[in-house]
C-alpha cells in the first residue's frame, strides 16, 4: 500500500474599494486682479491671472504654520511688485535670483513697493480686496505681471518671494497718469487627493 502526502495552505487577500474613502490634500492657489485706470478715471484694462506659488513660498507656509516661529518667524507685512514685459516665472525663483523676469520700479511714484494688506474674507481665503495695492505711474512702461514679497524696497533683492504671475492677457501698457490697482486673493482648497 502506498502512502500519499498532501500539503495544503490557505491564503486569503482582501481589498476594499469604496467611493467614500477618506482623502486628504490641500491646494494653494492665488488669483491676481490688476485694473488699470486712466487719468480720466475710466478703466483701460483688467487682467485676472492665477499665480505660481514658488518653492520658497510653499516652504514658508509649511514652516510658519507647522513648525512655529522658532524655525520660521511670521512675516508681518507683504508687498506687491510688478514684473516687466514677458515674465517667465519659475518654481525655483527667489528674490535674489529670478532669471525669467525683471521688476518695473522706476516709472511709478511710490517710494517703495505698496503693502499688501490682507484680511480674512471667508473660509480658506485671504485678500487685500478692501485695500488694494496702488501704483501711480509717472511715465510709460510695459507691465507683464505681479509678485508678492516680504521686502518693500523697489528693485530689492532680499526678503522672501511668495508668488509671481505673468498676466493672462500678455504684456500691458501703462502711461503717465495711469493708476494700476492690484488685488491678490490667496486661498487654500481641499484637493480631494
Amino acid at each position: 500500500m502506498s502512502a500519499g502526502k498532501t500539503r495544503s495552505r490557505d491564503v486569503a487577500f482582501a481589498h476594499i474599494r469604496s467611493p467614500y474613502a477618506l482623502r486628504e490634500g490641500v491646494r494653494v492657489r492665488g488669483t491676481w486682479i490688476s485694473v488699470c485706470v486712466g487719468v480720466d478715471g475710466k478703466i483701460k484694462w483688467v487682467d485676472q491671472s492665477h499665480n505660481l506659488v514658488v518653492n520658497e513660498g510653499i516652504d514658508y507656509i509649511q514652516r510658519a504654520a507647522l513648525l512655529g516661529s522658532g524655525t520660521e518667524a511670521q512675516i508681518g507685512t507683504w508687498y506687491v511688485g510688478l514684473t516687466a514685459a514677458s515674465p517667465t516665472p519659475a518654481a525655483a525663483d527667489v528674490m535674489s535670483s529670478h532669471g525669467g523676469w525683471t521688476e518695473v520700479h522706476s516709472t511709478y511714484s511710490q517710494g517703495t513697493r505698496p503693502a499688501w494688506t490682507g484680511a480674512d474674507t471667508g473660509v480658506g481665503t485671504v485678500s487685500n480686496s478692501g485695500s488694494v495695492a496702488s501704483f501711480s505711474f509717472t511715465g510709460g512702461d510695459t507691465v507683464g505681471g505681479c509678485f508678492l514679497t516680504s521686502n518693500n524696497t523697489k528693485n530689492g533683492t532680499t526678503g522672501k518671494l511668495y508668488s509671481v504671475v505673468a498676466f493672462t492677457g500678455g504684456n500691458r501698457a501703462v502711461v503717465n497718469g495711469d493708476t494700476l490697482e492690484v488685488t491678490y486673493n490667496f486661498s487654500t482648497v481641499d484637493d480631494g487627493v
